[in-house]
């Protein structure tokens, strides 16, 4: 939604909250559904509104539980019937310096103020644990805002007994803990706040008379935050970027210009901030996001552009480059294709309003931002969070190389005629696997991501996936391929509840960059394998449709599964006897 994209209109969304919310809720996108407890340090009713309208837009369709005010603690810690009953998906602490009860004072001695420190610091802990043993959901805490005034002046950061000195302590400590715990996040209440200013952040009349701890009309910045957060713990942000070229990554227009005439370097104000643009979006293959081209534009006129000795980024840095006169919608779903990702998944970047229109009308769920002034690129993109981090795997890092190498395998496949002839040559090896403790953040977060091959499409997080793999109740399998042109990564995981002498499939998904290369038949015959050695005669498989997994509609099928049972909405149930069946993988080496 157009209102809900950076830079926004905060007293607009505060007016016209529910009117959005209707428009939301009738637009026929397919969300998932979360429970999401708020634990109050102060008044949370404006900012779980706002928050519902930013999850929505993000293809979050939440369900809250608050916390009476203040009661963020005694309820985390000594446990309420009601938030237990509730069971949450997600817990956040909305919590501030406000918040803080162990304050130091310059009467203190060092030692003392030490004692506080340590003992602010175990309050938070202990909330941390209770909440991890009581329902071990992900928790998304907020750090702590600088103070708005300084007793001792620019002498409150460098002493200890100084109140923004402890409270930059607290922030590290908060984010050791964050760097050890498997499901704590923190939400950088500290940097927006810095961002919007802390004056109009926290304007003390909202604590006075609402028990607000920041201004009301800068909730919804604060909502967009916030959403990114949990929209990236569910697989909820984007994956890739698609970037126009004249006037968008540089100055000029090639065709016309000539690429020696472009503005891009350090010879003047423009010619510079486009360099940084170009610095910042070449940043973000570090990060895993996938970067393309859509523009229009003779291809050789783009790849001298992107070859500008004073520019940041080039053609190698891009997974698909279309550059033509064909309408860049549809550029941008050809890429979608070529890469294996569903056009929502991008972010559109140009400066001309007619194509962002255009992009937007027709293709659903994508994104695209105003890019108005070359000076604000930078900040219109990172403000409108889309790529926000909440874990940062290798496979992460090393995403674009693995496009890359799949865009060779293309290539190689138009030389064979048979396309078993092809998959040999690929030299396939899988190392399929249960479970192991450094696949445990990759294992759920492909569970939160993966959205086209996934049968059931049931999320997980880390201390759900980390509680099944010390559970003897399940299967689990972990599937790793490499070939000749490099490593894919874990793409590939299937794990199921043993009842009796019944597997029950709960999750089977797989990474699009690797299908049709035998791998979904790799998995099924290891799975069939584990399940002879623990004495499991049966297999029960499951589909559960959605707008986005059709591709799987007819995988058991083509596994030789039977159909057991189907109902109206396209749920289907399956059943396989692991007694007689024959290995379906004859191209890739397995554990060799």
């Amino acid at each position: 939604m157009k209102e809900l994209q950076w830079p926004i209109d905060c007293g607009l969304i505060m007016k016209k909250k529910k009117s959005l919310k209707r428009q939301l809720l009738a637009d026929g996108t397919s969300r998932i559904k979360k429970k999401i407890a708020v634990l109050g340090g102060s008044t949370t009713d404006d900012v779980v509104t706002i928050l519902e309208l930013f999850l929505l837009d993000r293809g979050i369709e939440p369900e809250f539980w608050q916390s009476e005010y203040a009661c963020y603690w005694q309820d985390g810690v000594f446990g309420n019937p009601e938030l237990e009953e509730f069971k949450p998906d997600v817990i956040y602490i909305h919590t501030s310096l406000r918040n803080l009860e162990n304050r130091p004072t310059p009467t203190m001695t060092y030692e003392q103020v030490q004692t506080n420190y340590e003992a602010e610091l175990n309050r938070w802990e202990q909330l941390w644990n209770a909440l991890e043993q009581r329902f071990g959901c992900p928790v998304i805490q907020n750090n702590f805002e600088q103070p708005d005034f300084r007793l001792m002046g620019s002498y409150e950061a460098s002493d200890r007994r100084g109140l923004i000195n402890f409270l930059t302590r607290m922030n590290l400590a908060f984010y050791d803990a964050s760097e050890k715990r498997q499901n704590l996040y923190i939400n950088d209440i500290n940097w927006l706040a810095s961002a919007i200013g802390l004056e109009k952040f926290s304007d003390p009349q909202f604590w006075y008379l609402y028990k607000y701890f920041m201004s009301v009309p800068v909730i919804p910045e604060f909502s967009l935050q916030l959403a990114a957060v949990i929209g990236s713990l569910f697989g909820r942000n984007k994956k890739a970027l698609a970037l126009d070229l004249d006037n968008t990554l540089w100055g000029g227009v090639v065709g016309d210009d000539g690429a020696d005439k472009l503005t891009i370097g350090q010879e003047n104000a423009e010619a510079m901030a486009y360099y940084e643009f170009q610095q910042y979006i070449k940043s973000h293959k570090d990060i895993g996001v996938i970067l393309t081209v859509a523009s229009k534009n003779d291809e050789e006129n783009a790849i001298a552009g992107l070859e500008h000795p004073e520019g940041a980024l080039r053609p190698d840095d891009f997974i698909s480059i279309k550059a033509n006169w064909d309408p860049k919608d549809r550029n941008i779903c050809q890429s979608a294709a070529d890469i294996g990702i569903l056009p929502d998944s991008f972010v559109f970047v140009d400066d001309n309003p007619a194509e962002r229109a255009l992009v937007g009308a027709q293709i659903a769920g994508i994104s695209v931002p105003e890019m108005n002034e070359v000076s604000q690129y930078i900040r219109t993109l990172d403000r409108n969070r889309y790529f926000e981090v909440t874990s940062l795997s290798a496979d992460d890092l090393k995403r674009n190389e693995m496009y890359k190498a799949n865009a060779e395998r293309q290539k190689l496949q138009s030389v064979f005629e048979s396309y078993d002839d092809y998959l040999l040559s690929l030299e396939m090896k899988a190392r399929i696997t249960d479970f192991e403790p450094a696949y445990i953040d990759r294992v759920a977060q492909l569970t939160n991501k993966s959205n086209q091959f996934n049968v059931t499409t049931r999320r997980y997080s880390s201390a759900q996936i980390a509680e099944i793999t010390e559970s003897d109740k399940y299967i689990r399998l972990c599937g790793k391929l490499t070939d000749k042109f490099g490593e894919n990564g874990v793409v590939s995981v299937v794990f199921g509840e043993i009842r009796g002498k019944e597997l029950h499939i709960d999750v089977w998904l797989m990474s699009c960059r690797v299908l049709k290369r035998s791998m979904e038949q790799a998995m099924l015959d290891e799975l069939v394998r584990r399940c002879r050695e623990e004495g499991i005669e049966k297999i029960i498989g499951y589909y559960y449709p959605t707008a986005k997994n059709k591709m799987v509609a007819e995988l058991f099928d083509t596994f030789g599964f039977t159909k057991t049972k189907e109902t109206d909405d396209g749920s289907k149930e399956y059943e396989l006897l692991t007694e007689g069946y024959e290995n379906q993988n004859h191209v890739i080496a397995v554990n060799l």
